[in-house]
């Protein structure tokens, strides 16, 4: 049985009218749907599009269904609803889970998404957070996480180029129709997106930009995804409703720290600081956070081990009052050193064999 033929046809149909009528997050109208199923929600709708569904009641009259389905067809657009093999479950933790998922690209979403992370941040992004956001996308893609961003400028476009270098698919989660190429300017970004990878909507195709359906776009980031990164946001970003609809979730977040006085990383380091995020430098640190417990730990970062690193404390005492330049002498080393003599002849015996000093015609000398 295809996964087409496991979803009630009457269900699928009226998911897909619920997404051409009902805003995502519409506060009048949400409400009075949730827990129902696509045809209970339907049929409350259009038995009543006068009273409590008044906001629906022009969509109602003008929506045209099979004009929707011929566009879909002609552009390989597939609609994607729970039941299907392809619907990511990650969706189902919503309080208002989508109605349905359109979809456009040659990935399944069931391939893409078992590891994913989302990489968001600024549309006003600086070098600095550009460089990040592509490392990560790339060091992330090349270790098999999938990039989930949504296609804006700055930071997402950056993340999902970072994981086209490293020939890897990443997805793009938009607030409008996969139709549509918003902003205009990543037409060309977007089409390799949707080769390998996928352009996924809750909203129908032909469907507006708008910026309410931003917001509502940044819960379907949080819940597609095992775990969100914020590389650079100023107070007021976006990507700081992102990262609260994951953290909602019980996603772990992360966000990557940037100069003090850069307004654009002021919001990383207040979710920092106020422990809604863990402080996260590479790849390897997003996916200790977001990976498997104990399975997929960072190594630890350590400084570079030096040769008087190896050496026991009085060997270490003795080189440290060796002078810059010319030679001492064993009973001045006892002294700048502290160390009785046979103490500074067994550190100086060690050092030499180390190549740490060596024999001068008047004492002991640095090489």
């Amino acid at each position: 049985m295809s996964a087409l033929e496991r979803v009630d046809p009457a269900e699928r149909a009226a998911r897909v009218a619920l997404s051409q009528v009902v805003e995502p997050l519409d506060r009048v109208i949400v409400p009075k749907l949730l827990g129902l199923s696509g045809v209970e929600a339907w049929d409350r709708i259009v038995t009543d599009a006068g009273g409590q569904f008044a906001r629906c009641a022009a969509r109602v009259r003008e929506r045209h269904p099979e004009r929707l389905w011929q566009i879909a067809e002609k552009l390989r657009v597939r609609v994607v609803v729970p039941g299907d093999e392809e619907w990511p479950p990650g969706l189902d933790d919503l309080q208002v889970p989508p109605w349905c998922l359109w979809v456009r690209g040659g990935g399944r979403l069931t391939d893409l998404l078992g590891l994913s992370i989302a990489v968001v941040g600024s549309r006003m992004s600086t070098s600095y957070g550009d460089h990040v956001a592509g490392e990560l996308g790339h060091d992330l893609s090349e270790r098999g996480w999938t990039v989930v961003s949504g296609a804006a400028y700055g930071i997402d476009a950056a993340a999902h180029r970072g994981a086209l270098s490293a020939r890897r698919p990443t997805i793009a989660a938009l607030a409008c129709g996969v139709d549509r190429s918003y902003p205009a300017a990543h037409a060309e970004l977007l089409e390799v997106i949707r080769g390998d990878g996928a352009l996924v909507s809750e909203m129908p195709p032909g469907a507006a930009p708008q910026k309410h359906r931003f917001l509502a776009r940044n819960r379907l980031i949080a819940a597609l995804t095992r775990g969100t990164v914020v590389v650079e946001a100023g107070l007021r970003s976006g990507s700081l409703n992102t990262a609260t609809h994951a953290e909602a979730l019980a996603r772990p977040v992360g966000a990557v720290p940037g100069p003090v006085t850069s307004a654009m990383s002021a919001g990383c380091h207040e979710l920092v600081r106020e422990g809604k995020a863990v402080l996260v430098s590479d790849a390897r640190d997003v996916i200790e956070l977001a990976g498997a417990i104990g399975g997929d730990l960072a190594p630890p970062r350590r400084g570079q081990i030096v040769a008087a690193d190896r050496l026991g404390e009085e060997a270490q005492r003795v080189l440290f009052a060796m002078p810059a330049r010319g030679s001492t002498t064993v009973d001045r080393l006892t002294r700048s050193a502290g160390l009785t003599v046979p103490e500074v002849l067994r550190s100086l015996a060690c050092l030499e064999g180390a190549g740490e000093v060596q024999r001068s015609d008047d004492g002991w000398r640095l090489p």
